[in-house]
């Protein structure tokens, strides 16, 4: 994970920061699957998806606003 902030940057985090969030939420309150394994790789599918999400309407906003991205 360090390496990935290293190479990626601080804006890697930020953007992750809010998907992750509300994919742990999701993660812990509805995963109950008694194996690790099958709850982690469901919590990161989520956190895929939720990130996919933000990433699109994140970038659908900026294109409106007329605002490039740094």
């Amino acid at each position: 994970m360090y390496s990935a902030i290293q190479v990626l940057g601080r804006r890697f985090l930020v953007a992750e920061a809010l998907p992750g969030a509300f994919a742990f939420g999701i993660a812990e309150v509805y995963y109950k699957f008694h194996s690790f394994t099958l709850e982690c790789l469901a919590f990161l599918a989520t956190w895929y998806v939720l990130s996919l999400g933000y990433s699109t309407v994140e970038r659908t906003f900026t294109r409106w606003s007329g605002k490039t991205e740094k």
